[in-house]
């Protein structure tokens, strides 16, 4: 992954990690939790990014009283430094504890849209 790439997608998750705060500020749960999932999808290809993601994942989860995504968020830190190195990612997975951890998904088209305009080394 190209430099310019890489601060592309910490662009991005930047974005989708203030519409989180935002939404999180004014008790919108549904909008924060879509926010957090967009920045992981956008975060997978670079690890440090995504382990960033997931402790702010497991923040809200602590911060909702959510023991199930805090389980979920406490696996997740373990198995993405893992995943990252066999390069096995499950691209698109929105990473919360309501689906597998092991389950690619589709990419939401804008965000397909904005990752595919993304410059090729």
């Amino acid at each position: 992954m190209t430099d310019l790439v890489k601060s592309r997608l910490r662009e991005l998750v930047g974005l989708e990690l203030e519409r989180h705060d935002a939404s999180a500020a004014i008790g919108d749960i549904g909008a924060a939790w879509w926010a957090l999932e967009r920045a992981h999808i956008l975060s997978q290809p670079d690890l440090p990014l995504h382990l960033r993601v997931h402790w702010t994942m497991l923040g809200y989860a602590v911060r909702q009283r959510d023991l199930r995504e805090v389980a979920g968020q406490t696996l997740r830190l373990a198995l993405a430094p893992i995943g990252s190195l066999t390069g096995r990612i499950p691209v698109g997975n929105t990473g919360r504890s309501n689906v597998s951890a092991f389950q690619p998904m589709p990419i939401p088209a804008d965000l397909r849209a904005t990752i595919e305009a993304e410059p090729k080394p």
